[in-house]
């Protein structure tokens, strides 16, 4: 039988980790919308129609 080999599980689980924290780091840096929401539920401006 095979031996594991643990030295490419270990690259393997630092790669995803590292792939994680520039996804977050990445989330952390987008600007936030939460503004131009609110504006759209508010509906059409007065004097639409």
């Amino acid at each position: 039988m095979a031996k594991p080999n643990y030295s490419f599980e270990k690259r393997q689980r630092e790669l995803a980790k590292k792939k994680q924290q520039e996804a977050k780091q990445a989330k952390k840096k987008a600007p936030r919308d939460d503004v131009k929401p609110d504006d759209a539920r508010r509906g059409p401006p007065e004097g639409y129609l």
